[in-house]
């Protein structure tokens, strides 16, 4: 069998089809499996260090505000989508997938619509609870649609009805152990608070941990893990002229996290951005989080992502322009759930309820389904 998938620009599009990929291959050894993407983003590099074949097309996406230099952007953007549906189609059309698989990314628009023009079996992942436009156009053409999470199908109208698989988890979060990864980060007793705002780093929640970690620091009881991403560096000066020392044990500052699963896992309260892997990772592990949705995104989606737990009772929102106005407003509700871990204890489990740790299998399961079905001509 041969398998085609599309998946493009952040390791939250890539890492999900990847594992996918892997289940797929591991299911069926003799499979081949080709991704295509952009040379210029992650999956250039990603995706032949996992091991999969890439092939390059060139296509861009468009830029929302409307500036001069953006004007002339969207018009070279205009001709890549021409330029990268012939790539598609040519692709497509030798190398004959038995399916084609997008998990978003403006790379899966030209390859998911081809591909369904062409008559190859079609699938799409949606991970966010407010579809994408590519998305939201492909539901009509391609033959299954996926979700993240339920909340997407009042968005989408589609050639068949959605199923919610969940997204994918990187195994090492689902085996994540809470005490192992205490004991190896050394947090013995403390109540552990884990922020991160990925791997460039969210200025709003790098001065929200900042000012935490200063009005708390005669909290004998509290341990800092935070990520300050890559343009933060600002923040470890910034606790050395307050007195906090880089060597002082309550906190544990870093520029990246690479032991992802461990930080989780030893987390008794988590501070972060609400992308949809990272939604997916705290409901694997039931965590208690305070979602702080980044408002410089595509339709406003981790807003949408972070409200899909809220009215589930299963996580706290605090946006971005309720700070602009409040400032304190994750300092108190932090306050709030360490001196109440009932309640930290009580949200966690509700995101726990939500989990769906077997997306892999779900989605491999449907792919091979709609394969059989193809070729048994149904």
């Amino acid at each position: 069998m041969k398998f085609v998938f599309a998946a493009g620009g952040t390791g939250g599009h890539i890492n999900p089809a990847l594992a996918v990929a892997g289940e797929l291959k591991k299911r069926c050894p003799d499979a081949e499996i080709l991704f295509l993407g952009t040379k210029e983003k992650m999956e250039s590099k990603l995706v032949p260090a996992a091991g999969f074949n890439f092939r390059n097309i060139e296509i861009s996406g468009f830029q929302r505000k409307l500036t001069v230099h953006n004007i002339v952007e969207n018009i070279k953007t205009m001709w890549r989508v021409l330029k990268s549906s012939e790539q598609s189609r040519k692709i497509l059309e030798e190398y004959r997938p038995d399916a084609v698989i997008g998990f978003g990314g403006y790379v899966s628009g030209p390859v998911l619509r081809e591909a369904a023009k062409l008559g190859f079996a079609t699938v799409i992942h949606e991970q966010n609870a407010y579809p994408g436009i590519a998305n939201k156009t492909l539901a009509k053409a391609v033959d299954r649609v996926l979700l993240a999470v339920p909340e997407a199908k009042e968005y989408l109208k589609c050639k068949n009805p959605p199923v919610v698989t969940g997204l994918p988890i990187r195994e090492a979060i689902i085996r994540a152990d809470r005490d192992e990864a205490r004991a190896k980060l050394g947090c013995g007793d403390k109540t552990v608070i884990f922020s991160a705002g990925g791997s460039l780093g969210a200025r709003t929640i790098n001065e929200v941990v900042v000012d935490l970690m200063l009005s708390l620091r005669d909290e004998p009881g509290v341990r800092f893990i935070h990520s300050y991403g890559q343009y933060g560096a600002w923040v470890p000066e910034k606790l050395r002229e307050q007195g906090i020392e880089d060597k002082d044990p309550r906190y544990d500052v870093r520029e990246y996290i690479y032991d992802m699963a461990d930080c989780l896992a030893a987390a008794d309260l988590v501070i972060s951005r609400a992308g949809a892997s990272s939604i997916s990772e705290l409901e694997a592990l039931g965590k208690t989080a305070i979602l702080i949705p980044s408002p410089n995104v595509a339709e406003n989606h981790q807003y949408h992502n972070a409200m899909a737990l809220v009215e589930k009772d299963a996580a706290f929102l605090v946006e971005e322009k309720e700070l602009e106005q409040e400032p304190d407003r994750v300092k108190k509700l932090v306050l709030s759930l360490l001196h109440d871990p009932e309640r930290r204890k009580a949200v966690g489990q509700n995101a726990a309820l939500l989990a769906k740790t077997d997306a892999k299998d779900r989605i491999c399961d449907i792919i091979l389904s709609l394969v059989k079905d193809e070729k048994n001509g149904r």
